[in-house]
């Protein structure tokens, strides 16, 4: 939804990558800094409240601790990070200063995001932050992140930013790539670049590689974080940072890099169940079932047609619902614990209390508490 005075985004998430904020040894870019900052405030200005996703910490850090062109280990990112990150803020602010803009540094994990309580309370800091007219400049806290559980790279805490934590109607990518092309048009002289992407457009083909040495990401990542946006209501371009002006004529919705457009926008709690990245069970359901989770006017996930119950969880807990080919088909807080929905499965809802020796609810997973994932 764009704000009907001039038919701008009220709110827009940009992701600015490593190699826009540093260059291939790890020294701070402050021309692209500045000039971004720049852009920042003219889109305030123009009525878009601009919250900023920013990678570069490990890049600023490696050079500070070791010689250009060593690599990391993966174990020494977490360090490296903590020697970047006040840097990289000092960037961002001194940056933001001169064109009287007040940031505010928000170091997030995964935790913070998956954790309903956590993303609440987080989603009322950034409601006052904007609410003042501060800039929010986010990373991930990578000092303190677990490996098996960080979101992976910035693309996708960005889009997990936008959808989830503070609602937005448009997610910007900025990299040194113009948009998703045909084909690596560093490569490839015949490559096209790709205007729009339709939301049910399978455009994963022309995605492949990884950025440089500080990135995890690269184009694949990208179309993945931008489709769980998309999937979510919220339109996603990706575009050359670089480029003058380019946050502006993404804002003004000019032709611009790549776009991919939205579905309908998704009710929050179930936007925040769809980016959820860290299911703790599968349920396993037959034909039937899937089918009924298929409807337009779905259904909610009866314990007669569960076949098989993966992982361990809780009462509470995001579950995944799969066909039995394994395709995903839903997800969503499950109302019983493994052991009590293995006890139930296949049966009536009307011998649950039996089962479990008490009172239950009917579903194993209601419809309001559930985000269906796979096309009718």
């Amino acid at each position: 939804m764009a704000d009907d005075a001039n038919n701008r985004p009220r709110r827009a998430v940009v992701k600015v990558g490593t190699r826009l904020v540093v260059d291939g040894e790890g020294r701070p870019r402050y021309e692209f800094i500045e000039h971004m900052a720049g852009e920042i405030r003219q889109a305030m200005d123009g009525g878009t409240e601009v919250i900023v996703v920013t990678s570069g910490a490990v890049g600023i850090g490696r050079r500070m601790i070791f010689a250009p062109g060593k690599a990391l280990r993966a174990g020494e990112r977490p360090s490296a990070a903590a020697v970047g990150q006040p840097l990289l803020m000092r960037y961002w602010s001194e940056a933001l200063a001169t064109v009287e803009l007040v940031p505010a540094q928000v170091l997030l994990t995964q935790d913070d995001v998956i954790n309903r309580g956590r993303c609440m309370r987080l989603r009322e800091t950034l409601e006052d932050l904007l609410g003042w007219g501060v800039v929010p400049v986010i990373n991930e806290n990578d000092s303190v992140s677990v490996e098996s559980v960080t979101f992976g790279e910035n693309d996708m805490l960005a889009a997990m930013v936008a959808v989830a934590v503070a609602p937005a109607e448009l997610l910007v990518i900025l990299s040194d790539q113009e948009g998703l092309y045909t084909a690596d048009p560093r490569a490839r002289a015949d490559a096209e670049l790709i205007r729009v992407v339709a939301p049910d457009e399978d455009v994963s083909r022309f995605a492949a590689g990884a950025g440089g040495p500080e990135s995890l990401g690269g184009m694949a990542r990208k179309i993945e974080a931008a489709r769980r946006a998309t999937d979510c209501g919220i339109r996603v371009v990706i575009a050359d940072g670089n480029a003058p002006g380019v946050l502006g004529a993404v804002l003004a919705d000019d032709e611009v890099g790549t776009c991919l457009l939205a579905r309908p926008r998704m009710p929050s709690r179930k936007a925040w169940l769809a980016v959820h990245e860290r299911p703790r069970g599968t349920l396993v359901v037959d034909d039937g079932a899937r089918r009924a989770l298929l409807r337009e006017d779905g259904s909610s996930l009866l314990p007669s047609g569960i076949v098989e119950v993966r992982g361990q969880f809780a009462a509470g807990d995001l579950v995944t619902v799969r066909d039995v080919q394994g395709r995903e088909i839903a997800r969503g807080l499950a109302n019983y614990s493994a052991a009590e929905t293995e006890a139930i499965k296949g049966r009536h809802s009307s011998q649950i209390a039996e089962v479990l020796g008490r009172p239950g609810v009917e579903e194993v997973v209601h419809r309001d508490d559930m985000v269906v994932t796979a096309e009718s």
